[in-house]
């Protein structure tokens, strides 16, 4: 505020007067005065002043509005000037002015409209697009037009619409200029694209050579999207330098903000034809207003009034809705019982007598209710519906995107605040819910600079004869991968002929030169190479790179031309089948489950049949030994007792399936054992080395160390750095015990050459992590998508695989590479069977004892009730008597067979009575 104060003083000290205090009491007055503060002769400006007056005539025209009051607009220049625009807004604040339509530029309002919160002023703008100027600071600032926050956003999305990830801003540097460009950046990085470049323009009379000297210095630089926010004059200007300098051919992109529209616009036809011609390709966003029989009619009387010799802008017709906000604004604030009243400042009367005459400033006593009705509006105007959302600002922002075609303005598509970049109109899709996908947000064709129709790539290689600089590895071993020429700064191997030929296929030249980086005597560190891209020491990295988590936050990579992952090699030696190699066959815990099984089920046939089979009865001592004989004969189905009970039966059909199964899997896998090679490792996998405490060994440099002690926990103290295959060898063969290593873990690929020539060794297990090679980049690099497109040609081509090829020898020893144990059997592949079997053991228990607890309750109800003490006892001894006795079969069978003779007898005796009648039929 203090800057306020020193700039208010210095105007007053001008000799801004005041006629006095002007009060009018009355509701309705005869005249209501609205200022109005814009540049005249501005493009905006000649255009806004003819809306204005015609929008003064239709409302005073209009007797539902304002009633029988006038309404006047008292216009005054500012000239594009700050300090001007605060004489003339000081000038209002003297008078009975209820409201000011204006500023018309950001710089302008950034002054004034410290004026508009102390006097309680309303000040509408309808070409203020600034988004730092919010309603928090300048209370009572209404813009009456979009904001740079959703116009950004518009030029966001169409850059991220076609692929681009960098761009470059020319940008007037000043208040519109800086947080327009702000506002972009923002809208850029949410969708992972940035800003690469900033060339600011000197405001105010820039000359030719100035624009020169900023456009070679954006010539040089690697982008060719550029964004161009400023005003017509410079940005005209602009145009025709990079049109001098061949910056408007092909493979160039320029996108301006609404200033061109404006321009275009509002151009008399001569004029337009004039500017077309360094504009072609252009793409550019206008402020859009739905068509409608009113805004038909206003720009057909617009022709009229101006003879054809000023276009109609959308500026226009936000400056023709300003005016009508006010007036309906005004006319509800009479409705709501608002008067003309003013009061002077209190901040100000300490002032009084001064020749500055600050005394004179009136604050309007209706400021807050009349800012209350302008957030209330809600109308129909030329743009569109006028109507303020909770933080100010006009609802459904919506902006054209426009193609310089020719002679003539082609629109390609829409943006909306609603629904993104659409082919159809924005109120056509207010019908329906947002939908933001790929499928809806795209644009018409555009002819871009060069009358190209093809998608500029966005970028080249700049024009300053700089060479990337590429970092590659200097490595002691597996040199077959890169490796650097003798006495030269070249290099060679496998990665670099991929990445020469990926290069090759590129459809523009890519200068570059290979930079070692290692000191030759161990490798380096692969982490710390990559690091150096993100300083900019390296444009980008070439090597055996392995694509991880911790290096893809920081920098880009290539599509992989490699697969590789972690694996585990170890020494291995010819297994002897031994005297005990009969228990292979089955896992420890296989083991142990199936004798336990055993033993389950000899226990569970003896309860189901102890009660009615001999054979399953006697002294303790023989149904123990019955029990265990009885379980382990099933093995060879050779038990001999019979089962007689229902329950005893099924289980002992569901165990003896489980047996076959059991048994010709074990005779499958003890055959594989004793008639196929075996090779032994005391080390299982990645799981026993984890559990393990002996020395593992690593290349230097590789992701693996850091894999090992943070991925898996294993201490650092173990770990043991390696780096060639001879020194592999070397601690293979020494062993843990003697100095060395019990395994080794590295990336597929140089295990693989490794054992090409060293058939002692093989791989343990599987991979147990997934990646691949990649040449990294700086972030949001163009450069690793092109590679990346290349890298997929040369693998369909088969170049890739010929590349491998020449430089990686296939393995000459007979490899086995599968799992050690995958001869022997676990626990896992059978434990669905035991379970079935379990289940139906569990259940014929259940039933057995459900059948003795009703038998119990039977015998319990024909006991002599006693004491407490002896029922209990009763009890406990008549459940064990009735599990433990054996049922009576006999007299069951004596029915069964007492049964049989009645029937045999009935059938006999019908037989002879049958055989009676015939022979008496006969001798009749």
């Amino acid at each position: 505020m203090s800057v306020f104060w020193v700039i208010l003083l210095s105007a007053l000290s001008l000799g801004v007067s005041s006629d006095g205090l002007s009060v009018n009491t009355s509701s309705r007055p005869v005249v209501v005065n609205v200022g109005a503060i814009f540049t005249f002769d501005s493009t905006i400006g000649r255009v806004a002043k003819v809306a204005i007056e015609e929008a003064v005539k239709d409302i005073n025209a209009n007797s539902s509005v304002l009633k029988g009051s006038r309404f006047n607009v008292i216009f005054r220049n500012s000239n594009c000037s700050g300090f001007l625009g605060l004489v003339e807004a000081l000038r209002f604040m003297e008078t009975d002015i209820l409201a000011v339509i204006g500023p018309q530029s950001s710089v302008v309002a950034h002054t004034i409209l410290h004026v508009g919160n102390e006097l309680t002023t309303p000040f509408v703008s309808f070409s203020v697009t600034d988004p730092t100027l919010s309603n928090l600071q300048f209370p009572y600032f209404v813009r009456a037009t979009q904001s740079d926050l959703h116009q950004m956003t518009a030029v966001a999305e169409i850059v991220e619409n076609y692929g681009w990830k960098e761009v470059i801003v020319l940008f007037l540097d000043d208040d519109y200029g800086r947080n327009g460009l702000s506002a972009l950046d923002d809208a850029l990085a949410a969708r992972r694209c940035r800003v690469s470049y900033k060339a600011g323009i000197p405001p105010g009379n820039v000359s030719r050579s100035d624009i020169m000297d900023i456009l070679v210095k954006v010539e040089l630089t690697e982008s060719r999207v550029i964004v161009l926010h400023t005003y017509p004059p410079t940005g005209f200007m602009v145009f025709s330098v990079a049109h001098y300098l061949g910056m408007m051919d092909d493979g160039y992109v320029w996108i301006a903000t609404d200033w061109l529209a404006s321009a275009v616009d509002s151009a008399s036809p001569f004029q337009s034809a004039g500017m077309m011609e360094t504009l072609q390709g252009v793409i550019f966003l206008r402020q859009y207003a739905p068509d409608s029989e009113r805004k038909l009619a206003f720009s057909a009387r617009w022709n009229k009034v101006t003879g054809g010799s000023l276009g109609l802008s959308t500026y226009g017709l936000y400056a023709y809705d300003a005016a009508w906000l006010l007036a309906h604004a005004i006319d509800s604030f009479f409705d709501q019982g608002g008067s003309i009243s003013f009061s002077n400042d209190s901040n100000l009367i300490s002032t009084q007598g001064s020749k500055l005459h600050l005394d004179k400033m009136v604050i309007f006593d209706g400021g807050p209710l009349l800012l209350k009705t302008l957030m209330e509006s809600d109308f129909v105007g030329l743009t569109g519906q006028v109507k303020f959302t909770d933080d100010r600002s006009l609802v459904r922002p919506a902006y054209e995107v426009i193609n310089v075609v020719g002679t003539g303005l082609h629109r390609v598509g829409y943006w909306s605040n609603y629904s993104g970049l659409s082919t159809k109109a924005p109120e056509a899709l207010y019908l329906h819910p947002p939908n933001r996908s790929t499928s809806t947000n795209q644009l018409k064709s555009v002819l871009w600079p060069g009358d190209s129709t093809r998608t500029p790539r966005g970028w080249v290689f700049p024009n300053n004869g700089k060479q990337l600089r590429i970092g590659v590895p200097r490595r002691v071993g597996f040199k077959e991968f890169v490796s650097q020429v003798q006495g030269t700064n070249n290099s060679k191997g496998f990665c670099i002929d991929v990445f020469t030929a990926a290069v090759n296929l590129l459809p523009y030249a890519v200068p570059y030169q290979f930079v070692p980086y290692g000191n030759g005597l161990e490798n380096p560190s692969y982490n710390e190479l990559v690091k150096l891209i993100t300083t900019g020491f390296f444009d980008g990295v070439v090597g055996d790179i392995a694509i991880t988590t911790n290096r893809t936050k920081t920098v880009d990579f290539t599509q992989p031309y490699a697969a590789s992952g972690l694996v585990v090699v170890a020494s291995v030696s010819k297994r002897n089948t031994g005297a005990w190699a009969f228990l292979r066959p089955f896992s420890p815990q296989l083991w142990a489950v199936s004798a336990a099984f055993f033993v389950f089920i000899g226990i569970v046939v003896w309860i189901l049949e102890h009660r009615m089979n001999d054979e399953f009865r006697g002294t303790p001592k023989q149904q123990l030994i019955t029990i265990f004989w009885f379980s382990l004969s099933t093995l060879f189905f050779a038990h001999r007792e019979t089962t007689v009970s229902t329950l005893g039966r099924a289980v002992l059909i569901i165990w003896l399936f489980v047996v076959l199964i059991i048994n010709s899997s074990y005779t499958a896998s003890l055959t594989s054992i004793l008639t196929v090679q075996q090779l032994y490792s005391p080390i299982k996998g990645i799981d026993s080395l984890r559990d393990g405490d002996d020395h593992i060994g690593y290349q230097v440099g590789s992701f693996a160390e850091h894999y090992l002690t943070e991925g898996i926990g294993i201490p650092k103290s173990r770990l043991r750095p390696l780096g060639s295959p001879e020194e592999y060898a070397t601690a293979l063969k020494r062993g843990p015990k003697k100095g060395g290593v019990a395994a080794i873990v590295d990336e597929r690929p140089y295990i693989e050459l490794f054992l090409a020539s060293q058939c002692q060794f093989r791989i343990i297990g599987q991979e147990f992590t997934k990646s691949g090679w990649g040449f990294a980049f700086p972030r949001d690099s163009p450069l690793a998508i092109d590679l990346s497109t290349a890298i997929l040609t040369l693998s369909e081509s088969g170049d890739l695989q010929r590349i491998h090829d020449k430089w990686l020898t296939t393995s000459t020893c007979s490899s086995d590479n599968t799992e050690l144990e995958s001869d022997r059997l676990h626990l896992k592949s059978f434990w669905g069977l035991y379970l079935l079997c379990g289940m139906a053991c569990l259940l014929a228990l259940l039933v057995y004892f459900i059948q003795i607890i009703n038998r119990y309750r039977q015998a319990a109800r024909g006991e002599v009730a006693s004491s407490e003490g002896s029922s209990r006892s009763k009890r406990i001894q008549t459940l064990l008597s009735l599990i433990d006795e054996k049922e009576d079969i006999s007299r069951r069978d004596r029915k069964r067979r007492k049964l049989e003779m009645s029937l045999s007898e009935h059938n006999g005796g019908s037989r002879s009575e049958r055989e009676r009648d015939s022979v008496n039929g006969h001798a009749s």
